[in-house]
């Protein structure tokens, strides 16, 4: 099948998916086409199966915002018709799905009929698809795509509850590439980061007030007061000034190190001892996931689809958003006992094989195949 994935090619979570979902696709004797403002970071190869075409927006001085929209759905009708492109799968429902939209109905009226799919993935429906400013264009996207899929039962519920669907939602969960995720763990590359007393503990995410990134800074100093620990801070974004003055003030800089945004999160991950995303919303929790496939427990809320991904007691533990304490508790249940730790590290592993790609991917040929079907009827 001909597939058009249009995404968000940057390092969130909905980005990394769609370009994951594209290369196993490809993989699996599929031709994709990304077709994006910038190529996907995830994207590194390309094959005779995959291809990217950039979105480019004319700088007209007469937009003072230049319409992102109109030039994506003008490039989705180009390259349907220059590649005969038989699929459309937009991720997030603003902008993508709308584009989708207008490119369908371009199509249609040059008798050309091509079936849309729509990934929900969190932050268009929860946060700013519930806006109203919003809310009309994201319920109509919605409704007048041909299939639509939430990456988790959460994130179902919640689109539901926001908005007035009428389109049945199938939820398929975000997955990993469990044999990428396999790196063989060795002590003296773990020495590069921390000392071999030192719990290293992790974070990865874009750094936002949604991502509670100060309570991050918060778990982390009421482990490091019973224990040698070191914190590794994965990411960029709005928080992270406030987090580096929080660890001045708390004399803590030096054992927390600020990492930027990376291209090695397994090699990151395969240093670390235990994982906190402490989130006040997460749709799913692709980075619990992906630490779990390198063997890293993960303490998190339990906010949104987190307790779908992260199982408590086994892959790790969940409280209630903002609960750093019992976080931190939690945290040295894990942390103290070398036992322990190894047992919750296999668990996370075992855990993480329930969203493996050969698992997960099928998922989505059924759904592209049900969205032909419903074109086609």
């Amino acid at each position: 099948m001909k597939i058009a994935i249009v995404c968000y090619p940057t390092f969130g979570g909905s980005g990394v998916v769609a370009t994951e979902l594209g290369i196993a696709l490809s993989n699996r004797g599929h031709e994709v086409h990304f077709i994006t403002y910038k190529q996907p970071v995830r994207l590194d190869l390309f094959s005779h199966n995959i291809h990217f075409h950039e979105v480019s927006v004319p700088d007209y001085p007469l937009f003072h915002y230049q319409p992102y929209e109109l030039a994506l759905s003008s490039k989705l009708v180009d390259m349907v018709k220059l590649h005969k492109i038989e699929l459309l799968h937009v991720h997030y429902a603003i902008p993508h799905a709308y584009a989708g939209y207008m490119a369908k109905q371009m199509l249609a009226s040059e008798n050309i009929h091509i079936p849309m799919v729509t990934t929900l993935h969190g932050t268009d429906i929860t946060l700013v698809g519930s806006h109203p400013f919003y809310k009309p264009a994201v319920t109509f996207s919605i409704n007048n795509s041909d299939v639509v899929t939430s990456v988790s039962q959460s994130l179902k519920d919640d689109t539901l509850r926001l908005f007035d669907i009428e389109k049945e939602i199938f939820v398929v969960p975000n997955f990993i590439d469990i044999e990428k995720h396999a790196n063989p763990y060795t002590e003296c590359q773990r020495d590069l980061m921390a000392t071999k007393e030192e719990r290293i503990i992790t974070h990865i995410s874009n750094l936002r007030p949604v991502k509670r990134i100060m309570d991050v800074v918060e778990i982390f100093d009421r482990i490091q007061k019973e224990m040698p620990a070191k914190l590794l801070m994965v990411g960029e974004g709005p928080e992270k000034e406030k987090a580096e003055a929080l660890c001045r003030s708390k004399g803590i800089e030096n054992k927390v190190l600020f990492l930027g945004n990376s291209n090695e999160i397994d090699k990151i991950l395969c240093f670390s001892d235990l994982f906190l995303l402490p989130s006040e919303k997460e749709s799913f929790g692709l980075a619990a996931l992906e630490a779990m496939a390198c063997g890293v427990p993960v303490i998190s809320s339990n906010a949104g689809g987190l307790s779908e991904v992260n199982k408590q007691g086994i892959s790790g533990f969940l409280s209630n958003v903002g609960d750093v304490n019992d976080m931190a508790a939690n945290a040295l249940k894990i942390l103290q006992n070398q036992e322990t730790l190894a047992m919750f590290k296999e668990q996370a592993k075992d855990e993480s094989r329930n969203f493996d790609t050969d698992k997960i991917v099928p998922m989505y040929e059924e759904v592209y195949e049900h969205a032909r079907n419903s074109v086609h009827c």
